[in-house]
């Protein structure tokens, strides 16, 4: 078995650095193509070179699963061509590789059905018609490490299961082994990914999700955190069923996320403030919330409320973490420069000889963070995320000098990844809203400002009455 495994890991490295290889060439080709060509031909052969590199990621990360798709999924979740530098392409081309790098949320190349089954009766040592009255053979959904398909239990109810791609154990512990090269990709094709305390994070918490018996923990922590809510769902797990490499839970009905981004704006908006309040406000109301925010994971019910899926990714938060966080953002909000940085100093973020000012910090803070600090309704752009994430790693701002070396936590980056995870949910969805105002109910305990935080707030006072805290 070392010796497979061994095998696996150098087989899946060489087909990662084909794939390096293959982008780097292409983004020269795109640069030249740029620089050099009369404006039909750039489009059309700029045109080319994007949809064949999207199709090459879509492809090569889709087959090979496990944290070489999670790094396409977190490609897919922003606009990777602003981070190449090729800001002239225009609007339709960015939007037709965004699309199809979009299709590895939850559209990557299928892994045969008879494979498949034979995960399912092996994990529960019976034919499948045993456990199921009907069980849909097409699956409705793919996520990094399985497959989700319908099926009905002998009870009646319908369900999902979600089956673990065979081998993927091995499979993404040799991608853990081949971070480095993973990283290397991620410098080719967009540098705004190159961080390497976010992608530790990221690495050490996916390989604990190759055991469905923790994500189906996960899944029930969260279904019972919002049971009831009124415009938030987590389906319900069926545990007697769920196992190492499969896990039912009730099945959702509900419109995907792409449908929803051309739905009317009023829509759009309280789908955007239901999902900043479900990722952003489980972090700070909580402790306790999922890392994982991608379209995806995202359904609009036929009642209007919001589903979320897929727990492999929960984490939780101790209280002097979010303690911090909150305070660093109140300070920010209240533009208390000198207090901010001594907070940044305290927790040990920053150094006390470090050459960051107090208004350096918090320019860098509203660079970073402004849609959840400014008190004004803000609809989020397209290029949010880029944007913010270009504050801190662009020379030019002055920022990344000042930044690189200090110490960032593994539980802030997590959070980060929360932040800007949902900041490209909001983006897609052009949603607009006063984030600042909503959040303040989490920061500092204000009345709610919309109506839904109306609803929330009646809902938590009916929650803790139930339970008599």
């Amino acid at each position: 078995m070392p010796d497979d495994v061994t095998n696996a890991r150098v087989r899946r490295g060489a087909k990662l650095g084909k794939l390096v290889a293959g982008q780097a060439v292409r983004g020269a080709g795109v640069s030249l193509a740029v620089v050099r060509a009369g404006d039909e031909e750039r489009a059309a052969r700029t045109e080319r070179a994007l949809v064949a590199a999207a199709e090459d990621i879509v492809t090569v990360l889709g087959s090979m699963k496990g944290l070489a798709m999670k790094a396409g999924q977190l490609l897919s979740m922003f606009d990777p061509l602003e981070a190449l530098g090729q800001t002239n392409i225009p609007p339709q081309q960015r939007e037709r590789f965004q699309r199809k790098l979009s299709e590895l949320c939850d559209r990557a190349p299928a892994v045969p059905f008879a494979k498949m089954r034979a995960v399912l009766e092996a994990d529960y040592g019976r034919p499948l018609a045993e456990v199921f009255a009907r069980f849909d053979a097409d699956p409705v959904g793919a996520a990094s490490i399985g497959q989700v398909y319908r099926a009905r239990l002998h009870d009646g109810r319908e369900v999902a299961v979600k089956v673990q791609y065979p081998g993927i154990d091995v499979a993404v512990r040799a991608d853990a082994k081949n971070l480095a090269l993973l990283m290397r990709m991620m410098r080719v094709v967009t540098p705004v990914l190159d961080d390497n305390a976010l992608f530790r994070e990221i690495s050490s918490h996916f390989v604990d999700e190759i055991d469905y018996r923790v994500e189906a923990e996960n899944h029930l922590a969260m279904s019972e955190l919002y049971r009831e809510h009124p415009f938030i769902r987590v389906p319900a797990v069926v545990p007697e069923l769920s196992t190492a490499h499969v896990l039912v839970s009730e099945f959702a009905e509900g419109v995907r996320f792409e449908e929803i981004v051309a739905m009317p704006g009023p829509v759009r908006d309280r789908v955007g403030e239901i999902v900043f309040r479900f990722f952003v406000g489980s972090m700070l109301r909580f402790r306790h919330f999922t890392g994982d925010p991608h379209p995806g994971n995202v359904l609009l019910a036929p009642d209007g409320a919001v589903v979320f899926l897929d727990f492999g990714l929960v984490k939780h938060m101790d209280s002097a973490a979010v303690d911090f966080e909150m305070d660093c953002v109140r300070a920010a909000a209240d533009f208390r420069a000198a207090d901010l940085r001594a907070l940044l100093v305290g927790y040990g973020v920053l150094d006390q000889d470090s050459p960051a000012t107090a208004d350096e910090c918090l320019r860098l803070f509203h660079e970073l963070s402004g849609w959840l600090l400014a008190d004004a309704d803000i609809r989020i752009p397209a290029d949010a995320v880029s944007t913010a994430l270009y504050a801190l790693i662009d020379p030019r701002r002055g920022n990344f000098d000042r930044w690189r070396d200090q110490y960032a936590p593994a539980e802030h980056a997590f959070a980060r990844r929360v932040e800007y995870g949902t900041l490209a949910l909001l983006s897609k969805l052009g949603a607009g809203g006063n984030w600042h105002r909503i959040g303040r109910e989490w920061v500092h305990g204000d009345d709610p400002a919309t109506e839904l935080g109306v609803l929330e707030r009646d809902w938590l006072a009916r929650a803790q009455t139930d339970t008599g805290s």
